[in-house]
């Protein structure tokens, strides 16, 4: 699942000024010597709305930044903060355009960044503080310390809900070997992932705001979250009620779900498919084979859709033989073989797993 595209612009952004880059350092610098600034990262859209100062077009460095800031203007940058463009300019949005602010330089840097779809930095004089304003939204950027402190909170967080999802994933494996799958089993398992894969855009946008103070924690997300879009992209493959809607349409559907409903049911089966049920969460479904058939070794995706193709169940998979396999169209003996004692390999340690 992705991140939404505001919330990945706001990223993208928020890594441009990150500690450790030469935005950032400008920024730190016009706060130490006790000035403000606006700053918009982009010059073709906000040409328009320039009245006075003057043309730069001059290679950008944080020390450029700082000296031309000390003047009152608005500085206006490339989309890739790498060119000075314009320094000490009046800018002139539209008064029209709502804004929450009260300042001068924050309403102006709001409505820029309204008007014209560019990022916009403010940097306050007097309140030294940095706010990004995107599209319309806004972000204050805060010590790193603190950022640190509440991304670490909600690492911890993480690896509990990790270790919870990996639980319910081996009951479901569980399950799914002995074909008593029902429906809660699969919600439970589809709840989890999209719990654990939120908090971890959460981390995510941390480490982009951390920039180079962030790479341990990177790390360590990338590390808890291995495998976990896999996971959660093959249970729904294995149990989506309607192979003819697109999977990353239902996998859109799961992510726009509110927090607040997310822990409820009927949302997720609902997104699955399955929509007004009768008999409640209790129904029987069955795996297709997706999920089990990727973790036998060396078996390739197009391998797996041909087998799920053929077959359409793990139980006629599991119940295959060899030659059976074989049969199928880039298979092999040798493959089937492998197939049969990996499926073999997961059946007994699933079950084992469960009943001990």
């Amino acid at each position: 699942m992705s991140v939404a595209p505001r919330d990945e612009r706001v990223r993208s952004v928020l890594a441009k000024m990150a500690p450790g880059t030469a935005l950032r350092e400008g920024i730190d610098r016009i706060i130490k010597a006790g000035k403000g600034a606006v700053i918009v990262l982009g010059g073709t859209d906000a040409d328009r709305l320039v009245s006075g100062g003057f043309r730069l077009d001059t290679k950008f460095t944080a020390q450029r930044l700082s000296e031309v800031a000390k003047m009152d203007g608005a500085v206006i940058l490339d989309d890739g903060v790498e060119r000075i463009l314009y320094a000490n300019v009046h800018l002139v949005p539209d008064p029209s355009i709502p804004t929450s602010e009260t300042g001068t330089r924050h309403r102006t840097a709001e409505r820029v960044a309204r008007q014209t779809g560019k990022p916009v930095i403010s940097v306050s004089e007097s309140m030294r503080i940095v706010s990004l304003y995107v599209d319309d939204r806004k972000h204050v950027l805060e010590e790193t310390a603190s950022i640190l402190f509440r991304a670490n909170q909600a690492l911890a967080t993480l690896e509990r809900y990790r270790i919870r999802l990996d639980e319910v994933t081996a009951t479901l494996s569980a399950l799914e070997v002995g074909h008593v799958v029902a429906l809660r089993d699969v919600i439970v398992v589809v709840q989890r992932a999209e719990m654990v894969r939120r908090i971890a855009d959460e981390i995510e946008a941390y480490v982009a705001e951390l920039g180079t103070d962030g790479r341990l924690l990177g790390l360590q997300l990338d590390e808890l979250m291995s495998s976990v879009e896999d996971e959660r992209l093959l249970v729904v493959r294995d149990y989506q009620r309607d192979r003819r809607r697109r999977l990353d349409t239902i996998l859109d559907d799961l992510g726009e779900i509110p927090a607040e409903r997310l822990l409820d049911p009927r949302t997720v089966a609902t997104a699955l498919g399955y929509g007004e049920l009768e008999d409640g969460f209790d129904i029987p479904v069955a795996p297709r084979g997706y999920r089990l058939l990727s973790h036998v070794p060396r078996l390739p995706e197009r391998a797996v859709d041909r087998l799920v193709a053929r077959f359409g169940s793990l139980q006629r998979l599991m119940n295959a033989t060899v030659p059976d396999l074989d049969a199928v169209e880039g298979i092999g003996a040798t493959r089937a073989r492998a197939i049969k004692d990996g499926l073999a390999r997961l059946a007994e340690s699933s079950t084992g797993d469960r009943y001990s």
